[in-house]
């Protein structure tokens, strides 16, 4: 999945696919995950987020399954 970069203190890195419902996110500490189920909606809320690390912690990791791609370093 393609990423964009973050201007952030915990996301490095960050991508959607709307076909899958997939949010994937690299950290700063080298971890990359993939958030399951993820709607439209709730991305685009994530994107016009002040902190995008505060909203994803708030409302995206608390009510989604995720895998884990990379270890962080």
């Amino acid at each position: 999945m393609r990423r964009e970069r973050l201007d952030s203190s915990s996301l490095r890195s960050v991508g959607y696919d709307p076909s899958a419902r997939v949010l994937e996110v690299e950290f700063r500490n080298g971890g990359v995950y993939q958030y399951l189920d993820v709607k439209d909606d709730e991305y685009e809320e994530f994107q016009d987020a002040d902190s995008k690390g505060a909203y994803l912690n708030a409302e995206i990791k608390p009510s989604h399954r995720f895998r884990r791609l990379k270890k962080p370093n």
